[in-house]
C-alpha cells in the first residue's frame, strides 16, 4: 500500500547504507519522499548511493559523535532544508556472554544504540518544533522487551530506547509522534557477521517456525507510521516481528468483538518467532493506545 500524503517528505535514515536501514529509506523513496541517508561505514555508503540514485543525498556520519551528527544535520538543512521524518535506525551488537562484556565494548554499545539516538531525535526535534510537525521512528528490538541470551547490553540499550521513545512521545504530544519498532530476528549483515552457519542453524532449531525472517524487510510498518493514518494512534511500541513472520509464523489466539469504540479495552494474545506476546489495545475518544 502507498500512502499519498508521505509525497515530497523530507526523511533522514541513520544506518542506512544497508540491512534494515537501506531497505526502509528505498521504501519511502518509493512513497516519492526526498531521503537522505548517514552511516558511518563509507564503503557501504559509496555502495548503497552508487545503487540507488534516487536518494537525496548521503552522508558519512558517526551518530554516537555530538560534532558529526550536528555536522550531518547542518548538510541535511542544506540538502533538504529541513526534515519531517527521522528513522533513528543506526545500531550495532556484539555477541558475547555477560560476564566476558568489559567496559569498553559496554560503553561503544551505549553510545551508538542510546546515544545516538539521543543526539538525532534531540537534532530532529530542534528543526520540527520551528514547523509544529514531525515524526521520528526508533529501531528498537524484541531484545528490549524480553531478555536475549549473549545480548546483555544490546537489550539494555533497547530497553532504554524505548522508553525513551515513550518519554519524547508524551513531552512533545500532539504535534510530533514518535514510535518505536521492535525488529525481532532479522538475517542483516550485521548479523551475519557475528554467526556462523552451525550457529544460525542452532538459533533457527530454537525457533517454532524454524527460521529467521527471509525476504525483504517489513517496511510498510514506518512507512505506515509516518503517514496521515496514523495520527490517532500512539504506537508505544510496535513489534514488527510479528508482521515479520505472518504468515504462517503468527495467529492471534482471541481477538473480541469490538461493542463500543468509544472506550473499551480488547486482550490478545499472539506469538512471535520466540515467545508469546500479549496486546491490549485500548480505544478512547482521544485515539487508540497499543501496548504490549
Amino acid at each position: 500500500m502507498m500512502y499519498d500524503d508521505l509525497n515530497d517528505k523530507r526523511v533522514v535514515v541513520t544506518g542506512g547504507a544497508s540491512g534494515i536501514g537501506l531497505a526502509t529509506a528505498r521504501r519511502f523513496v518509493k512513497e516519492s519522499c526526498r531521503v537522505v541517508i548517514l552511516d558511518r561505514n563509507q564503503e557501504a555508503l559509496n555502495q548503497a548511493q552508487s545503487e540507488h540514485s534516487n536518494f537525496a543525498g548521503g552522508i558519512r556520519a558517526d551518530v554516537s559523535s555530538p560534532d558529526e551528527v550536528e555536522a550531518a544535520f547542518e548538510e541535511i538543512d542544506h540538502i533538504m532544508g529541513g526534515i519531517d521524518i527521522l528513522v533513528s535506525n543506526a545500531g550495532i551488537s556484539v555477541r558475547k556472554p555477560f560476564a566476558n562484556i568489559d567496559y569498553d565494548q559496554w560503553s561503544e554499545v551505549m553510545r551508538v544504540n542510546l546515544d545516538g539516538m539521543y543526539l538525532c531525535s534531540k537534532a530532529a526535534i530542534d528543526r520540527m518544533k520551528t514547523q509544529r510537525s514531525g515524526v521520528i521512528l526508533f529501531t528498537a528490538s524484541t531484545s528490549g522487551i524480553g531478555a536475549s541470551p549473549l545480548y546483555a547490553d544490546y537489550s539494555a540499550s533497547k530497553a532504554a530506547l524505548i522508553n525513551l521513545a515513550k518519554t519524547i512521545a508524551v513531552e512533545y504530544a500532539p504535534w510530533l509522534r514518535v514510535n518505536a519498532i521492535c525488529p525481532g530476528y532479522v538475517l542483516t549483515p550485521m548479523q551475519k557477521a557475528e554467526y556462523t552457519a552451525e550457529m544460525l542453524a542452532e538459533v533457527n532449531a530454537s525457533i517454532p517456525m524454524r527460521r529467521r525472517r527471509r525476504g525483504p524487510w517489513p517496511t510498510s510498518t514506518p512507512s505506515f507510521s509516518s503517514c496521515c493514518r496514523a495520527p490517532s494512534i500512539v504506537l508505544r511500541r510496535i513489534p514488527n516481528s510479528l508482521a515479520s513472520l505472518s504468515p504462517p509464523g503468527i495467529a492471534p489466539r482471541h481477538v473480541p468483538r469490538i461493542s463500543s469504540p468509544r472506550r473499551c479495552s480488547v486482550t490478545c494474545s499472539m506469538e512471535d518467532s520466540m515467545r508469546k506476546i500479549d496486546i491490549k489495545i485500548i480505544y478512547r475518544k482521544t485515539g487508540v493506545v497499543v501496548e504490549v
